[in-house]
C-alpha cells in the first residue's frame, strides 16, 4: 500500500538528489572534455545510462545492509564527515575540476575508459544520497524512485540547476545540513539498538525536520538574494555541454 508519507519522501529525495548532483554533473562533464568534441556528448550520455543500473543495484544493497547496526554507525559517521568537509573543509574546487586528456586505461580505449570513469564517479558521488534515502525510508521502491527521478531531473535541467545553486549557495548548504541531520539520526539509531541511549527519533519527526531545513534554506537564500558568480572558462564549457544534452 502506498502511503502519503511515501510520496512526500520521494519528493524530498528528488529535491535533495537534484541539489547534491548538480555540481557533481559539472565534474562529470569536465571529465568528458578530455575527449574530442564529437565524442563528448555521447560519452557523457553513455556513462550516465550505465550509472543508472549501478545506482539501482547499490540502492537495493544499501536497503538490505542499512538494517545492520554497524552499517548505521558507519553510514552516520560518513554523512557527518561529508557535512563537516562541506562547511569546514579546505581545498580548491579548481583542482578537482582540472581537465585531463582522455587516455586508454585497463585495456580500454580512451573513449570507453572515459565512459567508465563517468560511471564510477557517478556511483561514488551518489553514496551520500543513497545513505540519506535508505535512512529516511526502508521501502525499496521509495528510495529507488526518489533517486532515479532525482537523477533524471538533474540531467534534464542540469545547466539551470548549476546556475541556481551558484546564485543561491544556501540551497546547497541546506542540503548538507540535511545530510548532517540524517547522520545524527543514523548514529542515534545505532546507539538505541545497542541500548546505549533511550532516544529513538520517529520517522515522521525526521521527515518533518528535513522539510523544515529545506524551507529554511530556501527562505534564507531568497532573503539573502543572488550571489554574483563569474564562471571560469572550464566551468563554462562544462555547463554548455550539459545544456546541450
Amino acid at each position: 500500500m502506498i502511503h502519503g508519507s511515501d510520496i512526500l519522501t520521494v519528493g524530498l529525495l528528488v529535491a535533495l538528489e537534484a541539489m547534491l548532483s548538480a555540481d557533481n554533473a559539472l565534474v562529470m562533464a569536465v571529465i568528458v572534455l578530455g575527449l574530442p568534441r564529437a565524442q563528448q556528448k555521447k560519452a557523457l550520455r553513455q556513462g550516465l545510462v550505465g550509472a543508472f543500473g549501478f545506482r539501482i543495484v547499490a540502492t537495493l544493497l544499501a536497503v538490505s545492509l542499512i538494517r545492520l547496526a554497524w552499517v548505521k554507525l558507519l553510514g552516520g559517521l560518513y554523512l557527518l564527515y561529508l557535512a563537516y568537509a562541506h562547511f569546514f573543509g579546505r581545498g580548491e574546487a579548481g583542482e578537482r575540476r582540472a581537465p585531463k586528456k582522455a587516455e586508454p586505461m585497463f585495456g580500454l580505449s580512451a573513449y570507453w575508459a572515459t565512459v567508465a570513469r563517468v560511471e564510477v564517479i557517478n556511483l561514488m558521488f551518489s553514496i551520500d544520497s543513497i545513505l540519506v534515502a535508505v535512512a529516511v525510508s526502508r521501502v525499496p521502491w521509495v528510495v529507488i524512485t526518489g533517486g532515479i527521478l532525482g537523477i533524471i531531473a538533474m540531467r534534464v535541467i542540469a545547466a539551470q540547476l548549476l546556475r541556481l545553486i551558484e546564485r543561491y549557495p544556501p540551497l546547497v548548504d541546506g542540503a548538507f545540513i540535511i545530510i548532517a541531520w540524517v547522520g545524527i539520526d543514523l548514529a542515534l539509531e545505532y546507539l538505541h539498538e545497542i541500548s546505549y541511549v533511550g532516544i529513538e527519533i520517529p520517522n515522521r519527526v525526521s521527515l518533518l525536520v528535513i522539510i523544515l531545513i529545506f524551507a529554511a534554506s530556501y527562505l534564507y537564500a531568497r532573503a539573502k538574494g543572488p550571489v554574483p558568480h563569474a564562471a571560469d572558462p572550464l566551468e563554462k564549457k562544462a555547463t554548455e555541454l550539459l545544456a546541450e544534452e
